[in-house]
């Protein structure tokens, strides 16, 4: 399946799966995801319950040519998997720098496919970034992993706001730079 590219974001291959821009369609398999509270507890931004029409509004602002943050779709269609197994993110923070982010739906949990996705967006760098940098919760052990597994080195601990807990939480920082 050929799928549209969004403003200049790339399809992007990976063994397994496709990073792709987000499609309208996506919705109910975004939603179903980030309905389940593991994975919004693990996000700064997704909130929980999901509101109605959080997805939709979601899917618009990262389409949109004013956005701030791209987004690509994990698809695994192309192997006979599922359109949607979870997102990979690219915040725009300042010139030449992007935060990562990234979610796996938990049937896909430990299964590689964040790292492979992490992997892939670095690798393809579409912003051009002389950095990337990332954040996640403490205690989430295995977003940490996929971060030193992709070459991210930590920098230190700081705090970030969780709308899915309602509470300011700690968080290790970790950045990759490019030469």
């Amino acid at each position: 399946m050929k799928h549209e590219c969004v403003i200049n974001l790339p399809v992007i291959e990976t063994e397994r799966f496709d990073l792709r821009p987000l499609q309208p369609s996506d919705a109910g398999l975004i939603a179903l995801h980030t309905g389940d509270i593991r994975v919004a507890q693990t996000s700064g931004t997704i909130p929980h319950p999901l509101p109605p029409g959080w997805t939709e509004g979601y899917i618009s602002r990262v389409r949109a040519e004013d956005r701030t943050e791209d987004a690509w779709a994990i698809d695994a269609t192309r192997s006979g998997g599922p359109e949607v197994m979870g997102l990979v993110l690219l915040k725009h923070v300042d010139a030449g720098v992007c935060e990562i982010g990234f979610w796996v739906a938990p049937q896909f949990w430990n299964a590689g496919i964040a790292t492979e996705a992490v992997r892939a967006l670095v690798a393809a760098n579409p912003r051009g970034c002389r950095a990337h940098f990332a954040t996640v919760f403490q205690g989430n052990a295995a977003s940490a992993r996929v971060l030193t597994n992709t070459g991210f080195q930590y920098l230190g601990d700081a705090e970030g706001f969780c709308v899915a807990r309602n509470a300011t939480l700690p968080t290790w920082t970790y950045s990759r730079k490019h030469d």
